[in-house]
């Protein structure tokens, strides 16, 4: 029996954790719920022979862009057309409810070949930068008394290539860590499953991208590890990476269905804003 597709709901969020757990993921369950409360209607589960086995979830960025994230399959169910089943029902509801043009997500090496088989087509890659956890407590930053304003939405819809304006102001209320400058260009830091997490970081220029990721790298946690998710091509973020102590551990690719109408700009992305969001 073929598996079948449902909207995710709030309970199924203790399944979700779940996989995303097993499968060492950073995702806590707030950024699930947040998943929920961005795409009510656009997350899904499938389920086989009665029992929950997979988890897709979909992001809207007006009608341009949009984002699959979290495509996970239970190892019971793996090698059974779930993954696929998932990736089409996000791209179905996408396309055909909410009328997007273009589609985006964070391939892994594994996981590339099946996205190509259903038409998306790589652009960049991007890597985890991690810092572990160290002894040396963190160095107090001033706290921000900023908030985000149009000037960082405007910025941010150049850079990313796609208004998102509700994630961000999600993102902020949900980190413990936010920093804006005058030019537009603002950072945040939040909790995670297993590390703290950087990110996303939006420049107007390489300066403020360096100064912003200083600021929120010397703020954070130093007793947990801190993730940080950088394009490639911005060779002036990754090479302040291995100046405060990242190392590299993954790579992904970012990936396309269709054109998008604003490219991303990666010079000036200084974090993205997780994988699962894009």
């Amino acid at each position: 029996m073929p598996a079948t597709l449902r909207v995710l709901t709030g309970d199924d969020l203790g399944f979700a954790l779940s996989l995303s757990r097993g499968n060492g993921w950073n995702q806590t369950s707030g950024d699930w719920r947040r998943f929920l409360s961005l795409a009510p209607d656009g997350c899904f589960l499938a389920e086989k022979d009665g029992a929950a086995a997979g988890t897709a979830t979909t992001t809207a960025y007006g009608t341009a862009l949009a984002w699959i994230g979290m495509v996970l399959v239970h190892p019971d169910f793996r090698r059974q057309g779930i993954g696929t089943a998932l990736l089409q029902g996000a791209i179905r509801h996408l396309r055909e409810e909410k009328g997007v043009a273009c589609i985006g997500l964070d391939a892994t090496p594994e996981g590339r070949p099946l996205y190509e088989g259903l038409g998306f087509r790589a652009s960049w890659d991007l890597r985890r930068w991690v810092r572990e956890a160290m002894d040396r407590p963190a160095e107090k930053i001033a706290e921000s008394d900023g908030a985000l304003l149009d000037q960082h939405f405007e910025l941010d819809q150049t850079v990313f290539g796609a208004d998102r304006r509700e994630l961000l102001q999600s993102l902020a209320a949900g980190s413990f860590l936010t920093v804006f400058r005058d030019d537009g260009s603002f950072g945040f830091c939040r909790e995670g499953e297993r590390a703290s997490y950087l990110g996303p970081v939006t420049a107007a220029t390489p300066e403020s991208g360096i100064a912003l990721a200083r600021d929120l790298i010397e703020a954070a946690p130093s007793d947990r590890p801190l993730f940080w998710d950088l394009p490639d091509g911005n060779h002036v973020a990754g090479a302040l990476a291995e100046q405060c102590g990242f190392r590299p551990a993954r790579v992904l690719t970012r990936m396309y269905l269709g054109e998008p109408g604003r490219p991303c700009d990666p010079e000036r992305l200084f974090g993205i804003g997780e994988p699962g969001l894009g």
